[in-house]
């Protein structure tokens, strides 16, 4: 097995707290009764996928939310039940990435959307005090941005290619099963982070 050079983070579970149950509770009482076939950890519907690689935008997304579920919502409303999963970012997981610089070209690769986006940038500076999220990472891929999501093989590829990384050299790190089986498909090396651990349990 190759030296580890480059390590690719996710964002959510592994930095940023999530509660997906909070979102589906969210949605339900808002009246939405199948939120699970729509949006879950480890799946999303075209509608939420079209979201997440930047195919429609915010106010498309809430119309065609509406129309799916056939329910007369606001977009503040759907917004605020959509964002309800997003916690937040816990220092000591900040610093310990700070530390990580000193040792490894670091990425991070989040499947994200818009409104999540500018919901977490906006809370990043509560927790921490001050600066960007995307500061600890030489690039932080966003799926909206790219294009393209996980846990298609392609998609690592494709920050591969652009950051000029080689496959063997570079370390992804997920709490998402799916994910990490994409990203070995695509020849990197794996961790699957599973709860109740955190990076600060990793020996790198």
């Amino acid at each position: 097995m190759a030296p580890i050079k480059n390590i690719i983070f996710d964002l959510g579970g592994v930095f940023l707290t999530l509660d997906y149950l909070k979102t589906e509770q969210a949605f339900t009482a808002l009246g939405v009764t199948d939120f699970e076939k729509l949006f879950k950890q480890d799946f999303s519907s075209a509608l939420f996928e079209d979201l997440e690689t930047g195919k429609i935008s915010p106010e498309a997304f809430y119309d065609a939310f509406r129309e799916t579920t056939q329910l007369n919502l606001t977009n503040q409303q759907i917004q605020d039940a959509w964002n309800a999963l997003l916690g937040h970012f816990p220092p000591e997981r900040l610093e310990w990435l700070s530390h990580i610089q000193n040792k490894y070209n670091i990425y991070l690769y989040s499947n994200t959307n818009q409104i999540h986006y500018d919901h977490f940038m906006q809370t990043f500076p509560a927790n921490i005090g001050n600066g960007s999220f995307n500061q600890y990472f030489r690039k932080a891929w966003y799926s909206h941005e790219l294009g393209l999501r996980k846990p298609y093989p392609g998609s690592y590829l494709r920050i591969l290619e652009i950051e000029g990384l080689e496959a063997a050299e570079t370390l992804f790190i997920d709490d998402t099963l799916k994910n990490i089986e994409g990203a070995r498909e695509a020849g990197l090396q794996t961790i699957h982070l599973i709860a109740p651990h955190t990076v600060l349990d990793l020996d790198l």
